[in-house]
C-alpha cells in the first residue's frame, strides 16, 4: 500500500470476491484511526459530532455528493449534532478497499466541515 487512500478512486465491485480478511481489514487501519471494525469485521463506522444540526446536515449532504461521484454509498444516520457512518461494500457483504476509501475522504470532509 503505497499509495495513500485518500488519492485513490472507488472501483465498481460486482460481486463474486470475498470480502477483506479481519487481518486485511487491519491494514488498513493507521489511515483510518477513527473508524472501527464492526460486525466481525464485515463492516466500519464512525461517529462524529458537530455543533448544531445544519452542520451535521451539511456533512451529510456532503458525503452524498461524494457517494454519488464514487459509486459507493455508505449507511448515514444523524441527527443533532451528530452523524454515524457505516460502510460495507453490500454486493460482497463485507469490506473491500473501497470502503477505506470512503472513510478517508469522509474524514477530509469532516475536517472541513466540523467546528467543533
Amino acid at each position: 500500500m503505497t499509495e495513500t487512500l485518500v488519492s485513490k478512486t472507488s472501483t465498481p465491485c460486482r460481486g463474486g470476491i470475498p470480502p477483506l480478511t479481519r487481518e486485511e481489514a487491519e491494514l488498513f487501519q493507521p489511515q483510518t484511526p477513527d473508524w472501527r471494525l464492526s460486525e466481525e469485521a464485515h463492516r466500519i463506522d464512525r461517529r462524529f459530532r458537530f455543533r448544531d444540526f445544519r452542520e451535521a446536515l451539511t456533512f451529510v449532504q456532503e458525503i452524498g455528493e461524494l457517494a454519488e461521484a464514487e459509486g459507493h454509498h455508505p449507511d448515514i444516520c444523524f441527527g443533532w449534532g451528530n452523524a454515524t457512518v457505516s460502510l460495507q461494500t453490500k454486493k460482497i457483504k463485507g469490506l473491500h478497499e473501497n470502503d477505506f476509501i470512503m472513510a478517508t475522504k469522509i474524514d477530509r470532509i469532516y475536517s472541513r466541515v466540523a467546528r467543533v
